[in-house]
């Protein structure tokens, strides 16, 4: 087995979550699953202790927040924000940042519960966009807000770049009109980054992202959705009718550029996948646990010394599973490391997230399965866990689109030579 070590800034950081996912997330997991759309008031706390770690240097959570600094016996380490995607060290030495402290912690949280994680105050996908896009101006303008992504449209689901969603500059303002569906916080966040076209015409290129504000009234809650999983987590659609917006709080920049227009948008995925494959990787890393713990109980183990073949179908399975996270988690902290070091890696963002979600669905179904009628039955979290699976295979871009977005990379083709 892969035994990656972890760097001793994070062990804190880690443990810390690890221990909320197990005194404070699986305890309510259920109730939250039960009580959809209800605040999970527990956070509370929670959040407040996210933002005590962050401000003493402990670690950061997937938010838009401004650079920390952390010790590691000599070598001292800067931490960008989340997403940044960017090395800050002139001398570009190899670092381990905010991106891989938030992928392990993410994916300890994860192995308490997904839609809790999800619904941590002021740690949504949406800051992940900010920190990856923004300016200095608008960090510092956004921190300590609580940002939800709004990308998703009725009619443009995979395909970010036919998004109808329009934008037109009067003044000092923009001028938003369209629909967003599948909002994750919408209606808890503070925040909403609305992807919006400037110029249909110009396809992919004219595409921008603004922060609108969740009292603006021009963003209208439409509906939460009733969901197959990760219940604790609100989803929300939103009209956007005349939502005014300053022009100040359109993200990156605001001329459309044909070559290449679309990559300050994209790096908003480059650097939220990996969070999504982590969060893959601690429900996984939660299902074998649990069906490893009762099948030993029912008198099955493995021999990590012996082959699959030779042992049962129960401990064979259990050794490939793990192999698949091995595989999946090495994938996603390699994606993450290269963010935090500023090297290109939408291939590997692409890749780490594809196998995790697979792995995630074919885990969770898999361990339902061993463990029998105990598995199917709310006596353990294994049925939940198995609904909540599905999702982390879907957003921020479905297996479909990872497997082409990977093709294309290898192949060098571009959007429009492979479709």
């Amino acid at each position: 087995m892969i035994d990656l070590e972890v760097p001793k800034k994070f062990r804190p950081l880690i443990e810390q979550a690890r221990g909320m996912a197990e005194e404070v997330f699986r305890p309510i997991s259920r109730k939250y699953d039960l009580a959809e759309h209800a605040y999970p008031q527990e956070l509370d706390l929670v959040s407040a202790l996210i933002d005590g770690m962050g401000s003493s240097g402990a670690g950061q959570g997937a938010g838009a927040s401004h650079t920390t600094r952390a010790k590691d016996d000599d070598q001292e380490g800067v931490l960008a924000a989340v997403g940044s995607g960017r090395n800050t060290r002139e001398d570009k030495t190899v670092k381990n940042g905010s991106n891989l402290s938030s992928v392990l912690s993410i994916l300890e949280t994860c192995r308490g519960d997904v839609g809790l994680t999800l619904s941590i105050p002021r740690q949504g996908l949406g800051n992940a966009a900010i920190a990856a896009v923004a300016n200095d101006d608008q960090k510092a303008r956004y921190d300590g807000k609580w940002a939800a992504m709004a990308i998703t449209e009725p009619d443009t689901g995979s395909d970010s770049g036919a998004i109808r969603t329009s934008a037109v500059k009067d003044g000092d303002e923009y001028v938003l009109n369209g629909e967003k569906i599948f909002v994750t916080s919408g209606e808890r966040a503070e925040l909403v980054v609305v992807w919006a076209t400037l110029d249909r015409s110009l396809g992919k290129q004219a595409i921008k992202s603004f922060v609108v504000r969740r009292d603006n009234p021009g963003l209208k809650l439409v509906r939460l959705e009733h969901k197959l999983g990760i219940r604790a987590s609100d989803t929300a659609a939103f009209h956007l009718d005349n939502c005014r917006v300053p022009a100040d709080d359109l993200l990156g920049d605001p001329e459309i550029k044909i070559a290449g227009g679309f990559g300050g948008a994209m790096q908003t995925f480059d650097n939220t996948r990996p969070l999504v494959a982590a969060m893959a990787l601690g429900l996984t890393r939660g299902c074998l646990d649990t069906t490893t713990e009762l099948l030993a109980k029912a008198g099955v183990t493995v021999d990590w010394d012996t082959p699959a073949y030779a042992q049962s179908f129960a401990a064979a399975k259990l050794l490939q599973m793990e192999a698949d996270y091995e595989a999946a988690h090495a994938l996603t902290l390699r994606a993450a490391w290269m963010a935090d070091n500023g090297k290109p890696n939408s291939m590997e963002a692409s890749m780490a997230k594809a196998k995790a979600g697979r792995t995630c669905v074919n885990v969770a179904l898999a361990c339902v399965e061993l463990a029998g009628a105990t598995g199917y039955s709310e006596r353990e979290l294994l049925e939940k866990w198995a609904r909540d699976s599905k999702i982390l295979d879907i957003f921020e871009g479905t297996q479909q689109i990872q497997l082409l977005v990977i093709a294309r990379r290898l192949l060098g083709m571009s959007s429009s030579q492979l479709k």
